[in-house]
């Protein structure tokens, strides 16, 4: 049985290349079920709402429609995954200070954050498992299941980044030895 799934998927692409060119790919390449943003040179960011079978199949898919779309187009994240406290607030329904307070008050359960500094940064499906299990509150099964995804095709996409790095410095190591 097929569901509804919305997620945001961005990509770098050439900056040369036109935007009614783009839209035309996508369009054929079967991204009809998608809004279609441009705003900055050299990127391309489509929100989906795709029937599916599961997340994965519906992201995975629009990835791969993307990229037969258009060929030089690079993921750069797939969403929903990062948020702040601002994000993680709107999406459950708090105001930004209650949600600072429910993260101060649970400090040893709530999710580590991915990055911290001036404005901390966590995967959404972290945050969501720990209020479904912790705070028993009910969280929306897509929801869960495309922060789930998409935090897999990020870090799945990163891995490789860095193990494209790690491969590089071994070539140059044994090249010097």
């Amino acid at each position: 049985m097929n569901r509804e799934y919305d997620f945001t998927l961005k990509f770098s692409v050439p900056p040369d290349l036109a935007q009614d060119q783009i839209e035309s790919s996508l369009f054929q390449a079967g991204c009809e079920d998608a809004i279609i943003g441009l705003g900055q040179k050299g990127r391309l960011a489509l929100n989906f709402t795709r029937e599916a079978e599961s997340a994965e199949q519906a992201i995975l898919s629009a990835i791969q429609d993307v990229q037969r779309a258009v060929p030089e187009a690079r993921l750069v994240e797939a969403g929903p995954d990062f948020v702040g406290i601002s994000d993680m607030a709107s999406l459950l329904k708090f105001s930004r200070q209650n949600m600072r307070k429910l993260i101060q008050t649970h400090l040893a359960s709530f999710p580590l954050p991915v990055h911290e500094g001036a404005s901390a940064i966590w995967h959404l499906f972290d945050v969501l498992a720990w209020f479904s299990e912790v705070q028993k509150r009910a969280i929306p099964t897509d929801l869960m299941d495309v922060a789930h995804v998409s935090m897999g095709v990020n870090l799945t996409r990163e891995a490789g980044r860095i193990d494209q790095q790690l491969q590089a410095q071994l070539s140059q190591h044994s090249a010097i030895v």
